[in-house]
């Protein structure tokens, strides 16, 4: 996965603006308040930081919001998604993404505090290619202190409940009121941002949300109950400068990520999910899932033709189906 060209192209033009800034140390110190669990937006009090997120963030938040979008648009191919609010929009990362994998939306409101991230956010538009992203309205607002939203098909918290503690409950109950068809609440990987997912999952059920990803059920969560956290990875490809300022060596980085969405309306569910990294030997493929039975592991041998074959191409994240071939133990 990469960034699209003119997404790439616009954050080169405000890399041009700021020639000659020391990316590297703001970089590095993006990365530590990251991993701090200090969101991004929270710190980036200068210009030479909200550069430097652009190079290293957006292209991993990126990643994890397509993976989430195309998620909706697999398991709900027939309800339209034609308007989009993205709360705590940051940059309009979200908006980018969304508009790949929805090419019939007709309109974008991206809510957003910082006014320079906002400023630099609405430049940025002007270069999509999507005629709803040049077209978005950027609205200056504190999500956390609003009492409404105008309601949307699609509302997105993408990295953005983060340190709100008691705000996060309220803002989750605002963006759900919000919407007309789904909200998508998207996270860092991590226990920590988990356990705020697990809350607003528990919240959203309580408020009559039928759940759609990556849950195959609404009941509750066996990895919480397994001291365990429900995360995904999305690979992502690594610009020469992205390289640069992480200070890596691979042309890739795989972005971790938790996640959930929700509908107004019920959806029908897989079977099962698979919630770890498959492991893929000579003759046999083994898979931890996650199904209303609780966390079951299954080993797919090669004598199940078919069914040997779709778990050699399977993938963390990815429904399984149990009707595939018979469970094996």
């Amino acid at each position: 996965m990469h960034l699209p060209d003119p997404l790439q192209q616009a954050i080169q033009e405000e890399a041009e603006k700021l020639e000659g800034a020391s990316l590297a140390g703001a970089s590095r110190q993006l990365t530590d308040a990251y991993q701090r669990g200090n969101y991004a937006h929270a710190v980036l009090n200068s210009p030479a930081l909200r550069l430097a997120y652009l190079h290293v963030r957006v292209p991993a938040t990126y990643a994890a919001n397509l993976r989430v979008f195309r998620e909706i648009r697999d398991r709900c191919p027939d309800v339209p998604v034609r308007s989009i609010l993205d709360l705590g929009a940051g940059p309009g990362t979200s908006m980018w993404a969304a508009s790949e994998i929805f090419p019939d939306v007709e309109r974008f409101t991206l809510v957003e505090r910082d006014n320079e991230l906002l400023e630099i956010g609405r430049r940025m538009a002007s270069a999509g290619s999507h005629p709803a992203v040049r077209s978005a309205r950027w609205l200056r607002e504190d999500i956390c202190i609003s009492d409404s939203f105008e309601r949307h098909d699609l509302v997105i918290l993408s990295y953005a409940l983060g340190e709100l503690n008691t705000a996060a409950a309220r803002l989750v109950r605002t963006a759900w009121l919000s919407t007309s068809a789904f909200i998508a609440i998207i996270e860092p990987g991590t226990p920590r941002n988990f356990e705020g997912v697990l809350a607003a999952r528990s919240a959203l059920i309580e408020s009559g949300a039928h759940i759609v990803a990556p849950c195959p059920h609404a009941l509750p969560c066996p990895m919480a109950a397994a001291s365990d956290w429900c995360h995904f990875s999305q690979r992502l490809e690594r610009t020469s400068e992205h390289r640069r300022l992480k200070g890596g060596s691979l042309a890739y980085e795989d972005e971790k990520f938790s996640y959930l969405v929700a509908a107004k309306t019920p959806v029908p569910l897989p079977d099962a999910r698979i919630v770890r990294h498959p492991l893929k030997h000579t003759g046999h493929v083994q898979f931890t899932l996650c199904s209303p039975q609780g966390l079951q592991r299954i080993t797919i041998g090669k004598s199940k033709k078919s069914g040997y074959r779709e778990a050699r191409h399977a993938d963390w994240g990815d429904v399984w189906r149990f009707d595939t071939v018979p469970r094996e133990r």
